[in-house]
């Protein structure tokens, strides 16, 4: 089977961690995965640090919670290879995504942050880590997101078909794959992000289970038009976004005062994200058939109704179909990622976050 890597991925909804096994030889092939979900105290304290509004103490918090998640993400990884039964020596390397707490790729001193320390991570498993992957884009002037765009096209491209993958996790992103020709890329906006927020606030549970909650409400028009408004929507690529943007404050300036069923703000937090993602394919890839989808909104039944109703004409399916299952694309994307930066191959992609040049990511933290 030669050569493994480990991927290890969370996401903008902090929920908790994936961890992926993989092949490539050469064509990307899933082994085993595991999930470490967040305890709801750390998955608090993320969010908080995570919040625009968060200050005190943020440089103890900071590296306090660096550390106790490489220490969550070097367990993930070991219990990984148990559940698998493969030996250490084996694997490669581990990539590591990281927790994302800050991006804020425009600005005078643009940077992204990204914690979950790699070398604990390389202390705690003797794996060696490749780690902090979107500085460098960063630096050259890029977005630093999205980043998996290469990596979808070699799992998802295809010789003949325009296909456009659609990553539907805190924050939603679409990548557009041709036949010949640049790979294109970027983030379309909220994904789950304010779905989640309004769930836990309205129903108390962490999110809306197959969007039922939301497929009881009705859109409310006025309040859609007044999201959709966001200049974020209608800027050009390269582009990407976070909860730093699209977060509670956000939603509840655009609420106002005026009072609104729970569910109705539900079934309208739905309709942005499908009206958003479908925009950004329609615009952008206009003679596009198939959308694959993947991350967490693709068990949103009533968000992938409202999707394919909103792109007629196109099969609309989750990554499944391509042989990798919607949950672990992101993880298994870093995966691929750290093989990258091993081979001295650049991993981003300048048509998709704008980088002055290609670039190998990633720093590389030894193992024993």
């Amino acid at each position: 089977m030669g050569e493994l890597f480990i991927g290890l991925m969370s996401g903008t909804s902090a929920d908790g961690i994936d961890a992926v096994l993989m092949a490539f030889d050469p064509a990307p092939k899933l082994l085993a995965t595991h999930y470490t979900p967040y305890a709801d105290s750390l998955r608090s304290r993320i969010r908080r640090f995570a919040s625009a509004a968060y200050a005190a103490d943020a440089i103890d918090e900071l590296g306090a919670l660096d550390a106790e998640l490489g220490q969550l993400f070097a367990a993930a990884a070991l219990a990984l290879l148990e559940e698998a039964r493969v030996g250490p020596a084996r694997v490669k390397a581990v990539g590591s995504h990281g927790q994302t707490v800050r991006h804020r790729p425009r600005g005078p001193h643009p940077f992204t942050l990204q914690i979950a320390d790699a070398n604990v991570i390389a202390a705690r498993t003797g794996l060696t880590v490749v780690a902090d992957f979107r500085r460098r884009d960063v630096a050259l002037g890029g977005q630093g997101a999205p980043l998996l765009p290469a990596f979808h096209r070699a799992a998802f491209g295809h010789a003949s078909e325009e296909r456009v993958v659609v990553n539907i996790g805190g924050i939603a992103n679409i990548t557009l794959l041709p036949p010949q020709g640049e790979v294109r890329g970027f983030d379309t906006g909220p994904g789950n992000v304010l779905m989640d927020h309004w769930s836990r606030e309205h129903q108390g549970k962490p999110y809306d289970s197959e969007g039922a909650y939301a497929a009881t409400g009705r859109v409310d028009d006025a309040l859609l038009t007044r999201l959709l408004a966001d200049p974020y929507f209608a800027a050009p690529p390269p582009k990407s976004t976070g909860p730093e943007h699209f977060n509670a404050a956000w939603l509840e300036q655009a609420l106002g005062t005026s009072r609104r069923k729970p569910e109705d703000v539900a079934a309208t937090l739905a309709e942005l994200t499908a009206r958003s993602i479908a925009e950004a394919v329609r615009r952008q890839a206009p003679g596009v058939k198939r959308v694959y989808a993947c991350g967490g909104g693709a068990h949103n039944m009533h968000l992938m109704a409202r999707l394919a109703s909103l792109l007629p004409g196109i099969t609309l399916a989750s990554t499944a179909a391509l042989g990798i299952d919607p949950d672990w694309v992101e993880a298994a994307g870093f995966a691929w990622l750290a093989r990258e930066t091993l081979e001295r191959r650049p991993g981003n992609l300048p048509s998709v976050t704008g980088a002055a040049q290609y670039s190998i990511l990633g720093a590389i933290h030894p193992g024993k």
